[in-house]
């Protein structure tokens, strides 16, 4: 691709919120805000809960504050331009800086799916093989998923990133989005983009079916080894630990299935806006009150926190 072709379009149209009336842009700028900052709010309290808990210090409460960092994440990618746009009247994002987003976007959105997983797996051990959970689920391992997690979305992100780089967008600038999302991108371009299509629906499919199909069968597993327990207690215990995590992943899983893995023609923009609002908006925020709202150990940790800021304000 010649230089001069890309140099057609230097910057991009979000024309998502700009689009809507006047009187909406307001509600829908209220509301975002809103919604970002009880999920950065939620997110930090879940990290500093764990944290200064010592009963905490396990593998399901570390994969979860993994969880909240990258949910935090995952937001400011997109929404702080949007609410930023909106302040300065402005519609702009530069060439480059649809690249950092989409990169951003790609790295953060990778490792929630991934992060489901390995939460799933980790469930998998605590109720299927308790009397071995410690010895399985070591402090080394629990490292290991995670930062092989980053290590492979890392460079997913970077290989979707490049072959965006190398379209070219000739005339069409305009996204029906509020961020550079990777199926818009392709949509404006105006070279081939069959290879970027067919890497999101080999590779991208890949690893989203193959993460998808290894939390189904923890889960049936998991289901089996509930149905044998004699207790109806015990059964109530065993899938309350896991009823937030399958909310979790039905919620997010199905949004991106629905977007990224039906045929572009079969939905309209507003669809499209709404699944992804879903996803990277709503989920990361219900993430820390779903997790919370069972959990009497979270729960109680949370209160202590919240109790110590209050102490510290009033002293």
């Amino acid at each position: 691709m010649s230089e001069a072709s890309r140099s057609n379009v230097s910057e991009f149209l979000l024309l998502w919120l700009s689009r809507q009336p006047q009187q909406q842009q307001q509600l829908l700028f209220g509301l975002f805000l809103s919604m970002y900052l009880v999920t950065v709010l939620g997110n930090l309290l879940i990290i500093l809960a764990i944290s200064t808990d010592s009963h905490l210090h396990t593998p399901m409460y570390f994969f979860l504050s993994n969880l909240s960092f990258v949910d935090i994440c995952f937001s400011s990618t997109t929404i702080p331009k949007m609410l930023t746009n909106h302040i300065l009247g402005i519609q702009s994002i530069s060439f480059p800086g649809c690249l950092t987003q989409l990169y951003f976007f790609s790295v953060f959105g990778d490792m929630d799916i991934f992060l489901l997983s390995v939460m799933a797996y980790d469930r998998f051990v605590a109720v299927c093989h308790p009397l071995h959970y410690t010895t399985k689920m070591t402090p080394q391992l629990c490292t290991l998923l995670v930062s092989g997690s980053w290590g492979i979305c890392i460079l997913n992100a970077l290989l979707h990133t490049l072959l965006t780089a190398r379209l070219s967008f000739c005339a069409d600038n305009m996204i029906p989005q509020f961020f550079c999302d990777i199926a818009a991108l392709m949509d404006l371009s105006c070279s081939d983009t069959h290879l970027n299509q067919m890497v999101i629906l080999t590779e991208g499919a890949i690893i989203v079916i193959t993460l998808f199909v290894c939390i189904l069968v923890s889960y049936i597993c998991i289901t089996w080894a509930v149905l044998r327990v004699s207790s109806t207690k015990g059964k109530w215990k065993a899938f309350s630990t896991c009823g937030s995590h399958l909310a979790v992943v039905s919620l997010f899983y199905g949004t991106i299935i629905a977007l990224y893995f039906n045929p572009s023609s079969s939905h309209s923009d507003e669809e499209n806006t709404a699944a992804t609002v879903m996803y990277t908006v709503v989920t990361p925020m219900l993430n820390p009150f779903i997790y919370s709202l069972r959990n009497k150990d979270l729960k109680g940790a949370l209160r202590k926190v919240i109790s110590r800021k209050r102490l510290a304000l009033l002293v």
